[in-house]
């Protein structure tokens, strides 16, 4: 099958994928996998390749990125259990002031959703910001709320160690340089936080009322959330499993770069390496279980990490599967054939292939994984990405951006996360629709604008 029949069905196989998974309630690691096995029948590839093309698609993600999103979610959860999430929300209150309440709130979720999941931050952190609400009065809890989701969630979409932006940019080609991503993700967040705190100071205005939680939220005070975990570590220990793997992969990459030889470059390439370097700062997570006296918890959180992170590898692995028929299927002949066409989008095509699954079905992290695999790697000759003139590693990086843009754009009804904002401050949906909606619709397209700039600039 070539030509437009081909573009047809592939598009059907996107919508069948979609409906699946946001109307009918399949998982969607069976939904790409039953998309990709019927996509790969129906365009005629041969049935004996098959079996072939989805195992080299489903594989590949694990021995690229699998391990990297396990030690990843393992350090955030360990983070969030021993209390140093609430250390690293301290340090920056401290560093800002309370007169600032609604960025220190913001810079506060943003940071500790690096390695925490945005749904968990929010309710780690609501205590803070009930608190601070509390002790500086006439703050709006809404406006308050929306800073506060709005950091968490641009962290969540942009920045490594969080899953999405890793397992995108292993799918990319990307998952050796780490640094470089997160150094993009820390810059490509500067826009969309000025967007979610101009936002977030208008919402504050607007004067919208919330009702006293019910039982579904965290009623304890700021002190009893603390006295829970009995004693905080320090900010050295708190920063330290998230900040160190960040040193070695920049070193490793500054050797790499500068051409260096000798023993010591090699060590700090075996120290940069994304593995090597997340194993370090699980040392040192480990030595923060050991200080705050949880070492006995140490099994069931890596029990935990797997359950949580299990889904999202099969996922991202179906999506590779996707791709991997999509090569194989001839489509992105098809593109390269229609590049003229093409060039003009760009960049924005993984942005609303990611924004259409997004709103869609819900999960940020779905969003992310299966565009991603859809995309491939920047320099496979036969990927989306080469056909859509995205075949440098810059570009790679950019792709990662508007990716993670378009899994914000939009929070609504069929996302957990749109659920934990709107409960834990007390809105009604409605009001949630008003600022938690519109806030991903505005931070989202911010955000994609920038990268696109950026994109005229750098490609």
């Amino acid at each position: 099958m070539t030509g437009i029949p081909l573009l047809v069905v592939f598009c059907l196989a996107i919508v069948v994928m979609i409906a699946a998974i946001s109307k009918f309630h399949v998982h969607p690691f069976l939904s790409l996998m039953g998309t990709s096995l019927l996509l790969a029948i129906v365009v005629g590839l041969p049935l004996a390749k098959i079996p072939g093309i989805i195992g080299s698609g489903f594989s590949g993600i694990f021995s690229s990125i699998g391990i990297v999103i396990i030690l990843g979610a393992l350090i955030g959860l360990i983070l969030e259990k021993t209390g140093a999430a609430i250390r690293l929300a301290d340090v920056v209150i401290r560093c800002v002031g309370e007169k600032h309440p609604q960025l220190a709130l913001m810079l506060m979720g943003w940071i500790v959703s690096i390695p925490v999941f945005c749904d968990s931050g929010f309710v780690i952190l609501n205590p803070i910001r009930k608190a601070l609400c509390e002790k500086l009065k006439g703050t709006s809890p809404v406006g308050m709320a929306v800073a506060l989701s709005g950091g968490l969630y641009v962290a969540h979409v942009f920045i490594p160690p969080t899953p999405g932006p890793i397992a995108a940019a292993g799918s990319l080609g990307l998952g050796d340089n780490l640094a470089a991503v997160i150094l993009v993700g820390v810059v490509a967040s500067v826009p969309a936080l000025l967007a979610a705190y101009a936002f977030s100071v208008y919402i504050s205005r607007r004067n919208i009322p919330v009702q006293v939680a019910g039982g579904t939220a965290d009623e304890r005070s700021y002190e009893e959330l603390i006295a829970g975990y009995g004693r905080l570590p320090g900010a050295f220990a708190s920063f330290a499993p998230i900040v160190m793997p960040i040193i070695l992969m920049a070193a490793g990459s500054i050797v790499t770069m500068a051409g260096m030889e000798g023993a010591v470059a090699t060590g700090l390439k075996f120290l940069g390496t994304p593995i090597i370097a997340l194993t370090v700062g699980l040392l040192f997570a480990v030595c923060l279980l050991a200080d705050t006296g949880r070492m006995e918890e140490f099994s069931a959180i890596t029990n935990d990490t797997l359950k949580t992170v299990g889904p999202i590898l099969f996922i991202t692995a179906a999506g590779g599967v996707l791709g991997k028929v999509i090569t194989a299927a001839g489509f992105v002949d098809f593109m390269k054939a229609n590049a003229t066409f093409l060039a003009s989008v760009g960049i924005f095509f993984p942005f609303l292939i990611s924004a259409i699954l997004k709103t869609a079905q819900g999960s940020s992290t779905v969003a992310i994984t299966t565009t991603a695999g859809i995309m491939g790697m920047f320099s496979d000759s036969a990927s989306m990405m080469t056909a859509l003139g995205l075949n440098s590693e810059m570009a790679a990086l950019m792709t990662v951006m508007a990716i993670g843009a378009g899994a914000m754009t939009v929070s609504h009804a069929n996302d957990s996360y749109f659920w934990v904002v709107t409960n834990f401050t007390g809105m009604d949906p409605q009001d949630g629709y008003r600022t938690q909606t519109v806030m991903t619709l505005v931070v989202g397209v911010v955000s994609m604008l920038a990268i696109f700039l950026a994109s005229l600039v750098l490609l």
